[in-house]
């Protein structure tokens, strides 16, 4: 490491999950200039589970943020350079995008100055890219407009000299590309996507044919103008693209990605590859519910979160201690069913970025203040949005609380890799035959989910059976447990 790259330190988006390729940058807590330490958080990102900020690993100052808030990173990416040494005096820092995986296979050769991303700043490289060979057909691209695709693609190495490229006719000093892809920066990229623009169909008035946030802007104007300021005399397609655009301009699109879409593929790979069945009970819950207003007052549960979902994840939990089969994975690898004798009870969490699901480790051993607080913590934890990827691994059975919301019941699709999932439905007062009877109680409907896979339906029923014998006479959650 040269004293320069010592002094100036670049810190690479980490793996935060297990595996994650990517992430994106949602806020920047700092700006060049900042002063900055070791542990510091400098900004948030969001994962594929969730969102989570990165702490700084340097003390110093910050000499460049690389990419803008709402940019999508690749892990090893430097995001932020760190200035560790300011009071040294003026000094060019390396391009950050030199660290990059694509730069390794360049060719080390000592050059000049460099075209980089914006942030970077203009630095002296190292390196320099190998000549591309030149295909056949297609012309050489001017010095320029290379320095210019080599900034926007993120790569380490400049456009070569101008003194080795053929000389160009002053005429075309910033012509747009005329085949191949447009020039544009990621963020103008991006703006052009949510906005339905073809970057293609888009005139460049930046320097060397640039593609501005204006020109995407104005194409989008134009796209949406109402088809009465076209030509009346339009032909027949014409016409029905613009009808086309008018129904677009009126749509909301929003980009699937982050937590929305790690759900979305995680549901698509459970309901097709373990085959659900799904059973239903009604029950009479009145008992349980006066137990939650006790329990309230309970000198033993002050401070903490006391409702009708922890006595149904501890009601699920003695289910399990005593159906533990039930409590186990399908190896397809091995072609093994894993039993676990430890019980990782998630709780499936609505969150503004989309599902999530937490899951509280060794929830088996907690006492029911334990259970609380943990239930308590984890909530709160999710609606901030600060889970971390690990709470959300290692999950065996989940509830989901769609009672919340008013709903009597659903078909749960299971947590992959979860041999169950209990979906406890909304607490009304019904008329029901009690003691002979008709009387207003308090009834719910659960309902639970299960991979037919290693729980037949006796073990399921057992299962299900079980929760409600328990919520309908709460004094079980003794002489069972």
């Amino acid at each position: 490491m040269t004293a320069t790259e010592q002094r100036f330190r670049e810190f690479k988006m980490p793996d935060v999950g297990e595996g994650l390729t990517e992430a994106e940058i949602l806020k920047w807590y700092v700006q060049p200039g900042d002063t900055v330490t070791d542990g510091q958080v400098i900004c948030e990102v969001e994962t594929a589970k969730a969102a989570v900020e990165l702490p700084c690993p340097y003390d110093g100052v910050v000499h460049a943020v690389h990419f803008e808030e709402g940019t999508t990173v690749d892990v090893g990416t430097s995001i932020i350079a760190v200035d560790t040494d300011p009071g040294a005096g003026p000094a060019e820092a390396p391009a950050a995008a030199a660290e990059a995986p694509a730069a390794a296979e360049e060719d080390a050769e000592p050059q000049g100055r460099q075209a980089v991303l914006v942030g970077y700043g203009a630095a002296p490289s190292s390196t320099k890219r190998r000549a591309r060979k030149p295909q056949p057909g297609v012309p050489a691209q001017e010095p320029a407009a290379a320095a210019v695709q080599a900034e926007l693609n993120g790569h380490a190495g400049a456009a070569a000299p101008a003194a080795e490229a053929p000389a160009a006719p002053a005429a075309s000093a910033a012509p747009a590309p005329a085949a191949g892809r447009p020039l544009a920066k990621p963020p103008v990229r991006k703006l052009a996507k949510d906005l339905g623009i073809d970057l293609a169909t888009v005139t460049p008035t930046g320097p060397d044919g640039v593609v501005t946030r204006e020109d995407v802007h104005a194409a989008a104007s134009a796209a949406s103008a109402p088809a009465a300021e076209a030509p009346a005399a339009q032909p027949a397609a014409t016409a029905a693209t613009a009808g086309s655009e008018a129904v677009r301009a009126r749509e909301t699109r929003i980009p699937i990605k982050g937590v929305r879409k790690a759900t979305a593929q995680a549901m698509v790979n459970s309901a097709f590859t373990a085959p659900h069945v799904t059973e239903f009970i009604t029950v009479d819950v009145t008992r349980t519910m006066k137990l939650v207003q006790e329990l309230k007052q309970d000198p033993d549960m002050a401070g903490l979160r006391v409702n009708p979902l922890l006595l149904v994840a501890k009601a699920l939990l003695v289910a399990i201690k005593r159906n533990p089969d039930v409590n186990a994975a399908w190896d397809e690898e091995n072609q093994e069913i894993v039993r676990k004798d430890y019980v990782n009870l998630g709780i499936a969490a609505a969150t503004p970025r989309g599902l999530i699901v937490p899951n509280i480790k060794g929830a088996e051993a907690k006492t029911l203040p334990q259970l609380a607080a943990a239930l308590g913590e984890l909530v709160s934890t999710a609606r901030e949005g600060k889970t971390a990827p690990g709470d959300m691994a290692g999950g065996t059975v989940t509830i989901t609380n769609v009672g919340v919301f008013g709903v009597d019941t659903g078909t749960p699709i299971l947590n992959p890799g979860e041999s169950a999932i209990l979906a406890f439905g909304a607490v009304k007062l019904q008329p029901w035959v009690h003691k002979g009877k008709v009387k207003p109680r308090q009834v719910t409907t659960l309902a639970l989910s299960f991979d037919h896979r290693l729980v037949d339906g006796e073990l399921g029923s057992k299962v299900l059976a079980d929760v409600a014998a328990i919520l309908e006479h709460p004094k079980r959650l003794i002489t069972w447990a």
